[in-house]
């Protein structure tokens, strides 16, 4: 699979942008996991136009990461533009635009995933991207605003017309949010629609191993993104790939090896932010890593855990997890 001059080979796996998740040190870890290709965190266009300093630095990528992806979002042409352009000044291999975000104060606002009830200025907003940089230019959205307007079969065809150079789809509407589960038959239906040329990435509950790979075989994407899934657990990229090339799950990393993971993002959240704002950030991936599923009496430790506020602490209930988890083998 290629989008413009990067060559992604056959079925690759791709980390899903998430605020507040896919951060710089985030996107290092699952590329080391095997992870194809990552993307930043969404990128507003208004406030990256305004300079906002914290919008700034989501610019920041590095070489290690390659091939990387910028995305941005926005609800105004010439915002939106000129975003895309200080965008191709910070060297990512390809620029995303966000046509997908659900949440309130995104979509709420016409940005995201609120452009899908507004196709022709959705299209503008496209067209005058593709054009205004030399960057390949993709686009991820969702089915449809809502069950009575899935338009993803059509309007595939018309953001393709638009110039962009492979497509992503989540198999939900907007205002299912992420509840119930990712419909990816009408990902298949674009997929396999003769009039479509581009690469189409599948996006949705691509949780295990064998989710991955039903979806390559069922519906025919070139390519699967992985978002929640990867959240707390980025060695899912190495089980994925692992699973697609042998058709044998690979054994799971030891407890030790997934706590060091774990004690690894602590430490680059702080560096990056500070003590405060660090493990306010972790807190996401602790709350949401299966490595703690199915540990009995659990409930205090996981308070204790999630409420912890300096490092020295929540190190020290790391510890203790793992020494239990030990101790149990």
């Amino acid at each position: 699979m290629k989008i413009g001059n990067v060559d992604l080979k056959e079925q690759p796996v791709l980390l899903a942008p998430m605020e507040d998740v896919t951060d710089a040190s985030f996107r290092l870890l699952c590329k080391e996991f095997g992870a194809d290709m990552v993307y930043t965190e969404f990128v507003s266009a208004d406030a990256l136009v305004r300079s906002v300093e914290a919008t700034r630095r989501k610019l920041t990528i590095c070489d290690e990461e390659r091939p990387v992806v910028i995305q941005i979002y926005g609800r105004y042409i010439d915002s939106m533009v000129e975003a895309a352009r200080m965008c191709e000044a910070a060297h990512p291999d390809i620029i995303d635009i966000n046509f997908g975000c659900p949440v309130k104060k995104v979509a709420g606002k016409g940005a995201g995933a609120g452009m899908l009830r507004d196709v022709p200025k959705m299209l503008d907003i496209t067209r005058e991207v593709v054009k205004a940089v030399k960057t390949p230019v993709t686009v991820k959205t969702r089915l449809g605003w809502d069950c009575e307007s899935k338009i993803i079969v059509e309007l595939a065809e018309q953001l393709q017309d638009c110039g962009i150079q492979a497509l992503a789809i989540h198999g939900r509407t907007r205002s299912q949010m992420y509840t119930g589960e990712a419909d990816w038959t009408l990902i298949g239906e674009v997929k396999n629609n003769p009039r479509m040329h581009i690469p189409i990435i599948g996006n949705g509950d691509v949780t295990t191993p064998q989710r991955a790979k039903e979806c390559f075989d069922r519906y025919g994407v070139d390519a699967i993104m992985v978002g929640r899934g990867a959240i707390g657990a980025p060695w899912i990229f190495k089980e994925i790939k692992h699973y697609l090339h042998t058709g044998q799950l690979l054994p799971s990393l030891s407890v030790s090896d997934r706590m060091e993971v774990i004690r690894r993002q602590l430490r680059e959240s702080v560096a990056r932010l500070d003590e405060r704002r660090g493990i306010t950030h972790i807190r996401r991936h602790l709350a949401a890593t299966p490595l703690f599923k199915g540990i009995p009496n659990f409930r205090d430790t996981r308070i204790a855990m999630l409420q912890a506020t300096t490092v020295v602490d929540l190190l020290e209930i790391l510890h203790r997890i793992e020494c239990e988890f030990l101790n149990a083998e």
